[in-house]
């Protein structure tokens, strides 16, 4: 089959590779028809290395047709259209019964002190082929694949993979009361969906972007839209001065700004992998201009909800700050089977209050996708989400 692989910094490719096999009883292959390329891929892309080897397939916003199942598999058979969560998960242990599937205890990378597996994405999260390719396999594919019907297209339903819970359960964790104020700190494709999940709650929603085309889609869905110099003026005069009850981080660790942060990390990635990794695990420093916004912006007594990807262990927090205004933290990668419930009526909904037909600005086969990443990196060519059609 044909699979986009991870070949250096900057570099993937798509190549021939053997395709997936049933290794495990309870495994499904499944047929990819369409996956996202995330901005958590962009991580890789840039500044994950040292955790690649050259091959290794990325993806993890994949849905498709189930081809194959094993022989312990009970839910799934072929020909089922399904979508595949981004974590792997077994949803029986501990942390899945408990609604954190992200740290499941079956799937969990001990070797790297990592939560649970992800499919296409490094070594910390168990180095499992992702779904940019013609075809997936599924582990434990009874509780890793959500059957969806056969009408709606693919672009309805795609996003149930990662953004959209991840956006939904940012906003949950957020803590926003009845008819509060909302803010996001970025507008790609999850700050999109936190945008427009806060508006349908009934929030008052302010976000920020340096992007002109992400401020307008946002903005086209309910929200007020400043640039990142004009948001904490907005948000103060909206508020009273007081701030927003909750803002969510959705930009990560390759935010704007510290220029010296920035040339680290890209040093750090070109190093070679023995002395890359444990300077990356133990010393790691992150872009925080976007976390530092979403503090100040946050009134006191509120809440930051993290939903951007971060990597570092030794980021320099503004304890002070936090301390002193009596902020809650929350934050994690999304644990998607939790709200796949919730959401899975406002996907089907004939309405589709969230958009989900209105997010895709870029739609390519597997051969173009390594561009796309080159394009969507850079902002260019007002790119939001990129679809790719294996």
């Amino acid at each position: 089959m044909k699979a986009l692989t991870w070949q250096g910094r900057r570099d993937l490719a798509v190549v021939d590779v053997p395709d997936p096999r049933i290794e495990q009883p309870t495994d499904a292959i499944v047929r990819i028809t369409s996956s996202a390329i995330c901005g958590s891929d962009l991580h890789l892309y840039e500044l994950f290395g040292p955790f690649l080897d050259r091959g290794d397939i990325l993806g993890h916003e994949p849905m498709g047709v189930v081809v194959e199942v094993g022989s312990s598999v009970t839910k799934l058979k072929v020909g089922d259209r399904v979508v595949v969560p981004f974590n792997i998960s077994c949803g029986e242990c501990f942390m899945c019964r408990h609604g954190l599937q992200s740290q499941c205890e079956t799937t969990q990378v001990t070797e790297y002190g990592s939560g649970a597996s992800l499919f296409g994405f490094t070594k910390l999260y168990g180095q499992v082929p992702g779904g940019q390719a013609e075809l997936l396999r599924v582990p434990l594919a009874d509780y890793n694949s959500v059957v969806v019907g056969g009408d709606l297209p693919d672009e309805r339903y795609l996003f149930l993979s990662d953004i959209l819970p991840t956006a939904w359960q940012g906003v949950q964790y957020a803590q926003v009361p009845d008819g509060g104020t909302l803010a996001v700190v970025g507008l790609g494709p999850v700050g999109q969906f936190v945008a427009r999940i806060g508006a349908h709650l009934g929030y008052r929603v302010i976000a920020s972007d340096p992007v002109a085309e992400r401020r307008a889609l946002a903005e086209k869905y309910g929200a007020q839209v400043a640039e990142p110099d004009d948001i904490a003026a907005l948000v103060s005069e909206a508020t009273e001065g007081r701030g927003a009850d909750g803002v969510v981080d959705a930009v990560g660790m390759e935010a704007h700004g510290n220029a010296m942060v920035s040339a680290f990390q890209k040093a750090t990635a070109l190093l070679p992998d023995a002395i890359a990794q444990p300077l990356m695990d133990n010393a790691g420093l992150d872009r925080l201009a976007a976390l530092h916004s979403a503090i100040d912006l946050v009134r006191r007594g509120g809440t930051v909800s993290i939903s951007g990807v971060y990597a570092g262990d030794a980021d320099m927090m503004p304890m002070k700050t936090m301390f002193d205004k009596q902020l809650t933290l929350k934050m994690g990668q999304c644990n998607v089977k939790r709200w796949v419930d919730t959401l899975l009526p406002l996907v089907e909904d004939p309405a589709d209050p969230l958009g989900t037909a209105d997010l895709v600005t870029h739609t390519v086969g597997l051969d173009d996708a390594p561009h796309m990443y080159e394009v969507f990196q850079k902002k260019e060519d007002g790119c939001i989400k990129v679809v790719v059609k294996p």
